[in-house]
Parts: structure tokens; C-alpha cells; sequence
């Protein structure tokens, strides 16, 4: 999962935040997956797809500025269609992608033009 937060002044809890999410995340699926003795120990899910685990730690980075932000930005959005997710940016439907559109700071088609580089390369 990638994102982009926000947090409120001079608290930086990133730990508690993804806990939370991956705790809630968790208790609302059913529990029909096999888990290793280290996972049940640990009181961990085994939840998976496409061979993509939860990971323990989790990698956070402090934006510096607004081509950073933009970089960032523009990783998020593309991330779903670089694993192979979504054929298209669009496509996404857990996405900021569309309201960003909407709001006119990407065109619709965004994301596109990169793809169909990828899958050129890919062919090679």
C-alpha cells in the first residue's frame, strides 16, 4: 500500500497509524488463510495476493519540497499499473487518482504514455 499523509503538527506516529490501519484491515477479512508458527505466535495474518505479503516494517519519507511531492505523487498513482493491478492510471479504483482530475491536476489519459513504454520494453 502507498500513500501520501498529512499529519498533524509535531506528531509524527507513523507506527501507530499503520498498525491501526493493518489491524483493522485484518479483523475484517475472514480468517481462512494457513499462517506459519512464527505468525500465530507473532498474532499475525497470513494475508497475501499475488505472492504480496503485509510487510513488518514499513518505510516512511518526510516530503522537502513540491517536486518531491510531485515525484512522490506521481509513484503512487502509477504503482497500481507497474504491479500489474490496472491497465491504466484510470482504471484504479482505490485511487486520489480521479479526484486529482477532477480537480485538474493531472489529465485524464495520465499514465498511459508511460505504460505503453513499459510494455514495449517489456517485449524486448
Amino acid at each position: 500500500m502507498r500513500c501520501i499523509w498529512t499529519l498533524p503538527p509535531g506528531d509524527t506516529d507513523y507506527t501507530l497509524r499503520w498498525r491501526l490501519i493493518k489491524a483493522d484491515f485484518s479483523k475484517r477479512l475472514p480468517k481462512t488463510e494457513r499462517r506459519s508458527r512464527v505468525r500465530v505466535a507473532r498474532g499475525e495474518r497470513g494475508i497475501s495476493r499475488k505472492g504480496d505479503k503485509w510487510q513488518r516494517r514499513f518505510w516512511e519519507h518526510t516530503l522537502r519540497d513540491e517536486r518531491d511531492y510531485k515525484s512522490h505523487l506521481d509513484y503512487v498513482h502509477f504503482n497500481p499499473v507497474k504491479h500489474g493491478y490496472a491497465k491504466k492510471v484510470a482504471d484504479w479504483p482505490y485511487s486520489t487518482f480521479r479526484r486529482y482530475v477532477m480537480q485538474g491536476i493531472y489529465l485524464h489519459d495520465w499514465g498511459d504514455e508511460i505504460d505503453n513504454m513499459l510494455a514495449v520494453g517489456e517485449r524486448r
